[in-house]
C-alpha cells in the first residue's frame, strides 16, 4: 500500500507562529524516521520514566520532536518503528532555553514500509529562527513590576510571550528555564507542621493544564505570602520553582515530578484562561469500588442521597477533637456508600439543591462496611460539575433513580464476594503457607499492615485471658477499685464491668498452622455467646467452661486478615489480627465451585479427568 506524506508540513512546524491554532491541531502524514530513547540520567540527574525522541518527515524535509509520554507504550509494544507512517493529530510547539522544542501530543499509526520515503534533507533550524516572527508582545504598561515570590490582580507587566509557555508533561529536573500557564485545580489548607528541626508552615496546590497535572508545594513565608493569592479555578503563569522528583507518599497527582515554590518563584495571574481544562477526572462507579485496593484513592460522581450534621470524635493516635459529616451517595450502579468529609471541609460543607450531583476527585478507599470513601488533603469536590457525566446522571435521577433502590458493599453479593465481609477477596483467597511466606517478606521499616484474604479450621483456643473487663462507654480496660470498677479514661465509676473478648487461638490448613488473634467481634462468632457469659461461665463450672473451648474447635471460617510485623520482648515477629470472620455458608462455597467449573481452567480439568477415565 502506498502512503502520500504531507509535503512541506516539517517546514511549516518549525517556522509556525503562535496563533497557528490549526496546524496544532489538524492531522498531518508523516513517516518516522529513527526513534531515540533519553535515559533515564540526564546531566546527573535520575528521572523515573523514559522519554522518546523521534524525527518525522515528510518526504522532503525532516524534522525533530519529543513524543508525549502517554505514546511510551507504542513505542514498547514496538507498533511505533522505524519507517511507521503516522497521522500526528495533535502537538505542541514551545520555546525551551530559547529554543523550538516540538512535542507530539498525539498520533495514530496508519501502516508500516519497508523503506524511507523520498529523500528528506535537514531542516537548517538557524535560518527557520532568523525567518521565524517575533512573538507577539502586549504593549509596555504603567504598573509596577510584581516582587519575586507574589501575584499581582493586573495583567503582568512582562508576561511570557504568547504560546511560548511549557507543557507541564514536558516539565523535568534538569529544565531551568521554564514557565508554565496552568490552572489551579485544588489548594490544600494552610498547615502547621513540627519536626526536629522546628516548626513551620506548608500548603500545597496541583497545577493543571491540557497536558497534565503536577503538584506544587511552598513552605513558611512563601506559603504564608503565596496562600491568599492563589485561588482554586483560577490561571497563573509559574517560573523560576524547582522541579524534583514527586513524594509519592504525600501526592496522588498523576506526575513523576513535583514543584517546590521557594523564595526566588515568580507567579502572576493570566486572565486567558481558554482551552485550559478545569479538572481531569477518571471516574469509577460506586459498584466497582469492590476492585480497587483499601487507602488506593479514585474519583467518583454521583447523587448526594443524604447528608448528616456535623459531629466531633476524638482521635485514638493524637487525642485531639476531629470534625467530621458523612455524606451518603448513590449512582446507577445501584450502590450506595459512604464518604466521610472532615475538619473544615464537614463545617463548611452546604449543598447547594437538594439531591446535587457532586463529583470527587482524589478520594481514598477504605473498607468499613464493605468499601467507604473519604476526603483526604489533595481531594478535591465539586457540586453540578458541567461535563456529560454529571448531565447523565442527571438526567437518570430525575427519571428513575429518585425512587430505585440501593445496596451497601457490605451486603452485596453474598457475605464472601470481593466487597462483602469488609474486603475478603475469593479471588485473592491464600493458603496459611503462602501467606506467611509473603508476609515474611514484610520489612522491618514497614508500619502499614498488609492484608490477606484465606480460609482455616479453629484447632486450639487459649483459655487464660479469654476477655477484660471493659467500661460500658469507651471499651477501654478497668480496674476494681474497692467492690467498684474505675475507668480513668471516663474519670467514672462503675457498678460492673462489660466483658470483651481479647483471643488468640490456631488455625490450620492443609499447608500448615499459624496464631491468630482477634478481638470481639472474632469471639462473638466463634462461641455465639457474649463474653460475659462465657466468664460467668468460666468461674461458675469450669469443666463446662473447658467443654465450650472444645466445641468451638474444629469449625471452620474465612478470616480477613491485617498482618503486621512487631516487636516482643526484642523479638521481632508477624502478627496476625483478624479484622473479620465469617462462618461458610455451604451453598455460596457450592455455587462458587460451579462457577469456577465453568471457567476455561475448569472446563481443562473436567476434560482432563473424562480422558483418564475413558482411558
Amino acid at each position: 500500500m502506498s502512503y502520500q506524506l504531507d509535503t512541506g508540513i516539517c517546514h511549516r512546524i518549525q517556522n509556525a507562529t503562535p496563533n497557528e491554532g490549526e496546524l496544532f491541531n489538524g492531522s498531518h502524514t508523516l513517516q518516522v524516521l529513527s526513534l531515540k530513547k533519553v535515559g533515564k540520567q540526564t546531566e546527573g540527574v535520575n528521572l523515573p520514566s523514559d522519554r522518546y525522541r523521534i524525527v518525522l518527515s515528510d518526504g522532503v524535509q525532516f524534522i525533530q520532536a519529543m513524543l508525549a509520554t502517554q505514546l511510551n507504550e507504542m513505542v514498547v509494544d514496538k507498533h511505533l518503528t522505524r519507517f511507521t507512517i503516522v497521522c500526528v493529530e495533535r502537538l505542541s510547539c514551545n520555546y525551551v532555553q530559547e529554543k523550538r522544542l516540538v512535542i507530539i501530543m498525539a498520533l495514530r499509526i496508519l501502516g508500516q514500509v519497508d523503506q524511507k520515503i523520498g529523500e528528506p534533507v535537514s531542516i537548517d533550524a538557524s535560518t527557520s529562527e532568523a525567518t521565524t516572527p517575533a512573538p507577539e508582545r502586549p504593549p509596555q504598561q504603567s504598573v509596577v513590576q510584581p516582587s519575586t515570590s507574589t501575584i499581582t490582580a493586573q495583567p503582568a507587566s512582562r508576561p511570557p510571550p504568547k504560546g511560548n509557555w511549557h507543557p507541564i508533561e514536558g516539565l523535568s529536573p534538569y529544565q531551568n528555564n521554564w514557565t508554565i500557564k496552568a490552572r489551579v485545580t485544588q489548594k490544600s489548607e494552610l498547615k502547621h507542621y513540627s519536626t526536629q528541626r522546628g516548626e513551620g508552615k506548608l500548603f500545597n496546590v496541583t497545577f493543571m493544564d491540557e497536558t497534565g497535572e503536577i503538584r506544587a508545594t511552598a513552605f513558611n513565608q512563601v506559603a504564608e505570602s503565596l496562600y491568599p493569592k492563589l485561588e482554586e479555578g483560577k490561571v497563573y503563569y509559574v517560573s523560576k520553582g524547582k522541579v524534583n522528583l514527586a513524594k509519592k507518599k504525600f501526592s496522588n497527582v498523576m506526575n513523576d515530578f513535583e514543584i517546590s515554590l521557594e523564595k526566588n518563584a515568580e507567579i502572576e495571574e493570566c486572565f486567558e484562561t481558554t482551552n485550559l481544562p478545569m479538572i481531569k477526572y477518571s471516574f469509577v462507579t460506586l459498584g466497582e469500588l469492590q476492585n480497587l485496593n483499601k487507602d488506593s484513592t479514585c474519583d467518583v460522581i454521583a447523587i448526594l442521597k443524604e447528608y448528616s450534621d456535623v459531629n466531633e470524635i476524638t482521635s485514638r493516635a493524637t487525642n485531639r477533637t476531629m470534625k467530621k459529616r458523612e455524606l451518603t451517595l448513590v449512582d446507577k450502579s445501584g450502590f450506595s456508600v459512604r464518604l466521610t468529609l472532615w475538619g473544615n471541609q464537614a463545617e463548611n460543607f452546604k449543598p447547594d439543591e437538594q439531591n446535587p450531583v457532586v463529583a470527587f476527585k482524589g478520594v481514598k478507599v477504605g473498607d468499613f462496611g464493605g468499601r467507604s470513601l473519604g476526603m483526604i488533603a489533595s481531594s478535591t469536590m465539586t457540586q453540578n460539575p458541567d461535563i456529560p457525566e454529571s448531565h447523565a446522571l442527571r438526567g437518570w435521577y430525575d427519571s428513575s433513580g429518585s425512587g430505585a433502590s440501593f445496596q451497601s458493599h457490605n451486603n452485596a453479593g453474598g457475605s464472601f464476594g470481593a466487597a462483602g465481609g469488609g474486603g475478603f477477596s475469593r479471588s485473592e483467597l491464600k493458603p496459611l503457607l503462602e501467606m506467611k511466606l509473603e508476609a515474611n517478606r514484610i520489612p522491618e521499616s514497614e508500619e502499614k499492615p498488609v492484608y490477606f484474604s484465606t480460609r482455616a479450621m479453629v484447632m486450639h483456643i487459649r483459655g487464660e485471658n479469654i476477655a477484660y473487663p471493659a467500661c460500658e462507654t469507651c471499651n477501654k480496660k478497668v480496674v476494681e477499685d474497692g467492690g467498684a470498677w474505675r475507668c480513668d479514661k471516663c474519670d467514672k465509676t462503675l457498678a460492673g464491668p462489660t466483658y470483651r473478648y481479647i483471643m488468640s487461638f490456631a488455625v490450620s490448613d492443609h499447608t500448615g498452622q499459624l496464631w491468630f488473634q482477634g478481638f470481639n467481634d472474632v469471639g462473638d462468632t466463634v462461641f455465639e455467646k457474649t463474653a460475659n457469659e462465657v466468664i460467668e461461665l468460666k468461674d461458675r463450672d469450669e469443666t463446662q467452661y473447658n467443654l465450650l473451648l472444645s466445641k468451638a474447635c474444629c469449625k471452620s471460617y474465612n478470616f480477613l486478615l491485617r498482618a503486621k510485623r512487631d516487636s516482643y520482648n526484642d523479638n521481632n515477629r508477624i502478627r496476625y489480627g483478624v479484622s473479620r470472620i465469617l462462618p461458610l455458608n455451604y451453598k455460596e462455597e457450592c455455587d462458587a465451585l460451579l462457577d469456577l467449573m465453568d471457567t476455561p481452567w475448569g472446563q481443562q480439568t473436567l476434560k482432563s479427568e473424562s480422558d483418564m477415565v475413558v482411558y
